[in-house]
This record gives C-alpha cells, sequence and structure tokens, in this order.
C-alpha cells in the first residue's frame, strides 16, 4: 500500500479554465486518452480523490483524509520524472515552479481549496520538466503528444491485425481493443498511433490519419474524415471533417460540417452543417474569451477554434467565429455569423429558464440510459446563479 493517500486538487489555473471547469473539476478532464484524473492514477497505481470548488464535491465524494497526504495540482500532466520527484516529497514539503504550485505532502488536515492554496512550507524544491494544462485551448494544443503518452502509459501493443481485410491500413501503430467494429475504412497511422477503445464503431469510408484516439463505444458515422491530434471520447458520435479537437464524451456532431482546433465539452449537440473557422483571415493570433478577465486574450495561437461548454447546442447550418468560447448549457441558433462569446444558459439573446435548461438535460441523457441527478441539478442551479454574475 503508498504511504501517502493522493488528493488532486484545482489550481489556481481553475477559472481561465471555464467553462469546461464549470461542470467538472479539473481533474476530470480529458486530454489524450484518458482523462488527468485516470492519467495520475495509473501512474500513481492507487486510486486517488480530488478537491474542488464546494458545489461541485459533491460529484466526487469527500476528500480522503489520511494521516498524510500529498496533494497534486490537478491540471499538470504527469510523466515518470514529475512522479518520481513527487513520490520523493518528505513529509510537510512543497515542489513548485515559480509560484505555481505542483504538489506537496502534509500531515495537516486541510479542508478546503483555500487552505490547499495557501500552504506553505519552510522545505521547498523546484521542478519544471512538465506540461500543464493553462487554458481550453491548451487542450488541443497537448492532445497530439498526450495520446502518445497514454498509449505507453497504458503499455498498450499494436495489433492492426484484429481489424477486417476490407479496411486499407498505413504503418503498424494501430491498438485495437475488443468488441470494435471497423469496415471499409482507411487508417494511416505512419505519424503516429491510433487507438480504438472497446465497442468503438468505425463506419464505411472513413479516413483517419494519427494521432487519434477514439473513446469507447464512440461511433464515427460513414465517411467522417479526422486529421490528427484529435480525440473522441466516449459516447460520442461524431461526422463530417474533424482537425485537431477533443470531444469529452457523450456529445453529437453527426454531419457534415467542419470542427477544427476545438474542444467540445460532454452532452453537447451540434447541428448539420455546423462549422467553425479556425484561422483568422489575416493570419493574425487569434483572441478568446477568458472568464477572469471578463475580456478577449490573446491565445498566441495561429489556429484556434471553438470552445463549448457542457450541454449545449447548436442548430444546422450554425457558423461560429475564430476563436469562439461558448458557455454552459447554451443554445445557438439563426443566420451569420454568432457573437465570439456566448454566456451560459443562453438563448440567443435571452436566457434559458433553468427548469427548461433541466429538463432537456434530462431527455438527452435519459437516452443514454444516464440520470440527470440532484446533484446535477444543483450545479445548473449555481452556475445559472453565480457564473455570469
Amino acid at each position: 500500500m503508498p504511504k501517502h493517500s493522493f488528493v488532486l486538487f484545482d489550481g489556481n489555473e481553475r477559472d481561465n479554465l471555464l467553462p469546461l471547469t464549470a461542470t467538472r473539476a479539473v481533474a476530470a478532464m480529458r486530454v489524450g486518452i484518458l482523462t488527468i484524473k485516470e492519467k495520475w492514477e495509473k501512474y500513481l497505481n492507487t486510486k486517488v480523490g480530488i478537491a474542488t470548488q464546494a458545489y461541485l464535491q459533491d460529484k466526487y465524494g469527500t476528500i480522503n483524509s489520511s494521516d498524510a497526504v500529498i496533494y497534486i495540482n490537478a491540471c499538470i500532466l504527469p510523466n515518470p520524472q514529475l512522479v518520481e520527484a513527487i513520490l520523493q516529497l518528505s513529509d510537510n514539503s512543497i515542489l513548485k515552479n515559480g509560484n505555481q504550485q505542483i504538489a506537496f505532502s502534509t500531515t495537516q488536515n486541510l479542508s478546503d481549496l483555500s487552505a490547499i492554496h495557501t500552504y506553505s512550507s519552510n522545505h521547498e524544491s523546484t521542478f519544471t520538466n512538465y506540461k500543464f494544462v493553462e487554458f481550453p485551448w491548451s487542450i488541443f494544443t497537448l492532445n497530439g503528444n498526450e495520446i502518445r503518452n497514454d498509449i505507453q502509459l497504458l503499455e498498450l501493443k499494436p495489433n492492426p491485425e484484429k481489424l477486417s481485410k476490407t479496411n486499407t491500413i498505413l504503418g503498424h501503430e494501430i491498438y485495437v481493443e475488443d468488441g470494435v467494429q471497423c469496415e471499409c475504412a482507411i487508417l494511416n497511422a505512419k505519424d503516429g498511433p491510433i487507438y480504438l477503445g472497446k465497442d468503438s464503431e468505425i463506419m464505411e469510408a472513413c479516413t483517419i490519419r494519427a494521432p487519434f484516439a477514439l473513446g469507447e463505444h464512440a461511433c464515427l458515422k460513414m465517411q467522417t474524415k479526422i486529421y490528427g491530434d484529435t480525440t473522441v471520447g466516449p459516447y460520442c458520435k461524431v461526422g463530417g471533417e474533424v482537425s485537431n479537437s477533443v470531444f469529452f464524451a457523450y456529445s453529437n456532431k453527426g454531419h457534415d460540417g467542419f470542427i477544427g482546433n476545438s474542444v467540445i465539452g460532454e452532452w453537447c449537440n451540434l447541428g448539420a452543417d455546423t462549422n467553425n473557422s479556425n484561422l483568422k483571415n489575416n493570419y493574425g493570433k487569434v483572441k478568446a474569451y477568458n472568464y477572469p478577465a471578463k475580456d478577449f486574450i490573446n491565445t498566441g495561437l495561429q489556429f484556434c477554434g471553438l470552445i463549448m461548454g457542457d450541454h449545449s447546442k447548436s442548430s444546422i447550418n450554425t457558423m461560429f467565429n475564430t476563436g469562439t468560447v461558448v458557455g454552459v448549457c447554451a443554445n445557438v441558433f439563426g443566420g451569420g455569423f454568432h457573437p465570439k462569446f456566448i454566456p451560459d444558459f443562453a438563448w440567443n439573446e435571452k436566457i434559458f429558464e433553468l427548469e427548461k435548461a433541466n429538463e432537456v438535460a434530462q431527455r438527452m441523457m435519459e437516452r443514454r440510459k444516464i440520470n440527470f441527478s440532484e446533484t446535477d441539478k444543483a450545479i445548473f442551479k449555481y452556475i445559472f446563479e453565480n457564473i455570469n454574475k
């Protein structure tokens, strides 16, 4: 058994990751094949707890309060050297990089995030060799490398021979879990891995370039075109053209249309021929809305598409500008380009009534045999009353 228990906490970076972190702890975000929590659990070979915002904590249970706890900033992606440095922390010592908390070991009883964020120690050491999710667009920027890292972390062996002879296969880095259905597709793994999760499906005439990850029970519709550094998370259904994007889980883009350099949360639905711009006409750096600044900030990226919070929807023929941020439970419809920031619970220029939003979420989740719980309703209520204020 490990000497310590481990807790992943929402660091000071959390608000910069809105709207994706409005409905989830930082540790629950997906980058590559796995969520951040799943990565740390695999490295540490044990379950880890989550310390998040008070209104979200019920979703993840109580924090494990053993005598000795190592707290790890959840926005930081693990690697072997970092994990070794964390495991070597002595009691009541901290690992930092400048002002950023990386991890600390303590026997103190820290009751909330405020106590975690203000923890200090006379025994500090520095570590700099790591990547972290700083902004929503960090997710698609880091995604290709994280697919590669997760393949190694999961200790997978290439097995393209599991696929039907009807497929055209280039390269050998194809990893096929049990129950995969894939016929008459082109899979190009010459530039990286292609991962096909348990019971996933690739319909006829799909074209895929690596790196790519398809989550369990996810589906690519017929003639889908996938460019590299893309993840389609568990239970998602995706069609059309997708490039360097991440779909967290349970979201649908079932028809033609382009999504590029984007992050789509859970329980989203993109109507037929929804498209986003990912490059400005002047080839300049893209600005995107930042919740703490309450303004648009420079992403430093030439390619940046759509960031969409959980439970948001777009109608057919929706057009999203470069660097658009859509909040939680927004409904986007109508002709022409929409604003580059669409707030939580927006119904175009009106506000979606909370009870109606609950009803829509319940209907959508019931289709996947998942209950929209009282905890989910409480999270919606908190966001509705607080996030946009």
